[in-house]
């Protein structure tokens, strides 16, 4: 009994944390764009919407991903200590590859009505977006790479680590690879390099943040693990840190350095993107700042089993990873002009 009353607030202070960052990302960001549609029209539903669903896909597959890394932070040599926590994380998997499935593919009939809102909404309209556009392809695959998750993390649940964890991670990775063709479509020289740096932006973020989530989630009360996990979570943080500004930096530049009508650095704050990008990078900031303070400052007490404020100041970095995801969703839609 006292397990739950322990890690009960911790779950959900990182899921509320996730979601109500998400969310503040988005109004922020739409805030900071300078083509909000007039309240009332009906265009409105679609924007707001949009980018909310598109938060929420991008969250739960995060979610997925930093589950399916658990097993690899916690290690194979202590079955007896790990396998409760994996009795909830495994289950926990399937549940948000079910949700990411499911805001895919309702992301795929909210493009379609956008995208030709004078056509009644129909499977037919739907299949033809799908046929048409490659946003609609890149989320029908990164919908099936979830319906795959769900079966192979259903036989996780029921087989244990009979079914190997690099699986897991793979297609949980291998289904964020499409989501960046459905930001913006960049038909420049560099189109192949922004491809593979923004691939590798989505999947260091998604490690970081669904690793950290897990983490303080389903191990932060059990102090013997936590102080054998974090090391392991600490050293994959600081390379996703490295590789997700360096990404985040390179596409950004480049999307503004490339604008025909507006010039650097004036764009930075005269453009819906550069706003919006702005944000982020001080999104950047603060993570680094509170990733700093859990390692140098928490991390040597957590090596000696003492108790420390780690979850309170995991959730604050963990919902401003949510208002990161926020905002990259409006930046993959802010006009750069």
């Amino acid at each position: 009994m006292t397990l739950n009353r322990t890690t009960t607030p911790a779950r959900h202070r990182v899921l509320g944390g996730l979601l109500l960052g998400g969310l503040a990302g988005v109004l922020l960001g739409l805030g900071l764009s300078t083509t909000s549609a007039v309240v009332g029209d009906p265009g409105v539903v679609v924007q707001v919407g949009q980018p909310v669903v598109r938060t929420l896909l991008d969250l739960a597959a995060t979610a997925v991903v930093g589950l399916s890394l658990l097993p690899k932070l916690l290690g194979f040599s202590r079955p007896a200590l790990t396998e409760p926590v994996m009795r909830v994380a495994r289950p926990a998997a399937v549940v948000f590859a079910a949700v990411w499935a499911f805001t895919a593919l309702l992301s795929i009939v909210v493009r379609a009505y956008e995208t030709r809102p004078d056509v009644p909404l129909t499977l037919g309209a739907v299949v033809d977006y799908v046929q048409r556009v490659g946003a609609g392809q890149g989320l029908l695959f990164s919908a099936v790479c979830a319906l795959a998750y769900v079966w192979i993390g259903v036989l996780a649940a029921r087989n244990g680590e009979s079914v190997p964890a690099e699986l897991r991670i793979l297609v949980s990775m291998f289904g964020l690879l499409p989501l960046p063709i459905t930001g913006h479509a960049a038909n420049w020289k560099y189109h192949d390099y922004s491809m593979i740096s923004m691939e590798l932006h989505v999947l260091g973020a998604a490690a970081w943040t669904g690793g950290l989530a897990a983490l303080v989630a389903l191990v932060a009360h059990r102090r013997g693990l936590l102080a054998e996990a974090l090391p392991k979570f600490s050293k994959l943080a600081t390379a996703c840190l490295a590789l997700v500004s360096v990404t985040g930096v390179f596409n950004g530049v480049l999307e503004l350095a490339l604008n025909p009508v507006v010039t650097l650095p004036g764009s930075l704050f005269t453009t819906s993107y550069g706003l919006v990008l702005v944000a982020k990078v001080v999104c950047a900031g603060l993570l680094a700042a509170l990733g700093a303070n859990i390692r140098w400052r928490l991390l040597p007490h957590i090596a000696q089993h003492k108790p420390t404020a780690l979850v309170g100041w995991a959730c604050v970095e963990v919902t401003v990873m949510g208002v990161a995801f926020g905002l990259a969703v409006v930046l993959s839609r802010a006009p750069v002009a």
